[in-house]
């Protein structure tokens, strides 16, 4: 059966489908072979309404509705002013500066393919003028956008946290060290390409101007504030901080930057709708796909046929950073966590892993493959939205990758790069 349903999910994929497609169908053939028939279907509808069920999942729609505010606004121009003011004038601070913008961006936002378009609009001529050669250029910003999936608020953390039954604030707080260690890394690999290349530098900013573009970049600041201040002082819930960054946004680009009207929130609104349907209607399938996979004990043939029960942590953790790292090469990162989350989920409580770190480590990996060829979503959104040559978009991308992938060994050698701030922060 297992190859059954792969071979006709492989095929739609194939011929142009969407990802929920494929979804759809694998898990109603699955449960056509069970069942023999569609007579106990409503098992099926409790499973796909069990999937979107969780309060948490609120948070999304609205995290993706404050990204698109801000993202239409002056918010992201005005924090890639702010990093461009203090290191700008460094030996490739501009590249630095645009990795440091995707992090800042992240920490409002928490959607890599917000990030690319946000950050990447107005800083990709720059670094062009600059000297930079566009395949650098794209690659920074396609894997850079990385650091948004890791630092709070995290979309990819919140769908984890909800089908593991992780605590969300603790996984927020968990992806602040490897993100900032990606950012050090990063921010390391721009000043040896500048070097290497002789690339010019840009002039330096006086403290008055410094001032000037901190004092402009107060407001947006806030975002971050409210998310991780809200949630670790007790204030928010992650659900009630996502709704907090909504009404903020609103206040920040319609009251005060007076950037949107209306009009510009009426269409702000329609499209995170319209993406928060295709999110919902992958969660909940993703959700009875993998109900039917595990009914059909799909898992554990596979899981017993690697000898997965036998390994210790280090292994496991290794089996399934291999697994969400490939699966999201050609798939949707959502739907890589729905359906390989449970299945990995026993053997995670058997060999005692804390959930919090097999989390941030999945989160890492999602993102990495969201970025790789051959199918890396991130990818396609960096040809959509600067109109370039697949080619040209892959070409700079081995350097990053393979930073990205040190920094998932690290984690799993060296767990406290993520757990420290966590147990500080949750002390028991």
């Amino acid at each position: 059966m297992a190859l059954t349903i792969f071979s006709i999910m492989i095929v739609l994929l194939l011929l142009g489908f969407p990802m929920m497609i494929p979804l759809i169908v694998g898990a109603f053939v699955g449960f056509y072979t069970m069942f023999g028939g569609f007579g106990q279907l409503e098992t099926m509808i409790q499973q796909i309404m069990a999937g979107i069920r969780p309060a948490s999942l609120i948070a999304v729609p609205m995290f993706i509705f404050a990204a698109d505010i801000m993202t239409r606004g002056q918010s992201a121009n005005r924090l890639i002013d702010l990093v461009m003011s203090f290191v700008g004038h460094l030996k490739g601070g501009l590249a630095v500066s645009t990795a440091a913008a995707c992090t800042m961006f992240g920490a409002v936002s928490g959607s890599t393919q917000a990030t690319v378009v946000a950050v990447g609009s107005p800083l990709r001529p720059r670094m062009q003028k600059a000297g930079y050669n566009d395949s650098f250029i794209l690659a920074l910003i396609v894997n850079s956008s990385d650091i948004a999936f890791l630092i709070p608020p995290s979309i990819g953390m919140i769908i984890y946290g909800v089908v593991s039954n992780t605590s969300i604030a603790e996984l927020f707080i968990a992806g602040i060290g490897p993100g900032l260690l990606i950012l050090f890394l990063f921010s390391i690999y721009a000043w040896i390409y500048a070097v290497r290349n002789n690339v010019p530098t840009e002039p330096k900013y006086s403290w008055g101007e410094r001032l000037v573009a901190g004092r402009k970049a107060l407001w947006p600041l806030g975002f971050p504030l409210i998310i991780i201040g809200g949630i670790y002082g007790g204030i928010f819930s992650p659900t009630e901080a996502a709704a907090a960054c909504v009404f903020y946004a609103l206040v920040l680009e319609v009251l005060i930057f007076r950037e949107l009207d209306l009009k510009g929130v009426y269409e702000t609104a329609k499209s995170t709708g319209l993406i928060t349907a295709v999110v919902f209607i992958l969660v909940g399938v993703g959700a009875a796909f993998s109900w039917v996979i595990s009914f059909a004990q799909i898992p554990q043939q596979i899981l017993g046929s690697i000898g997965i029960d036998e390994m210790g942590q280090i292994g496991v953790l290794f089996v399934i950073s291999v697994a969400f790292f490939v699966g999201c090469m050609f798939v949707d990162p959502i739907v890589v966590i729905l359906v390989l989350v449970p299945i990995f989920a026993p053997v995670v409580d058997s060999v005692g892993l804390d959930p919090v770190l097999v989390g941030t480590i999945i989160t890492l990996q999602v993102a990495i493959g969201s970025a790789t060829p051959p199918f890396g979503c991130d990818i396609f959104t960096a040809i959509a939205v600067f109109k370039r040559p697949y080619m040209e978009v892959i070409r700079g991308t081995p350097p990053f990758i393979f930073i990205l992938l040190s920094v998932a060994v690290l984690l799993i050698f060296f767990p406290q790069i993520a757990l420290f701030l966590r147990d500080l922060a949750f002390a028991k």
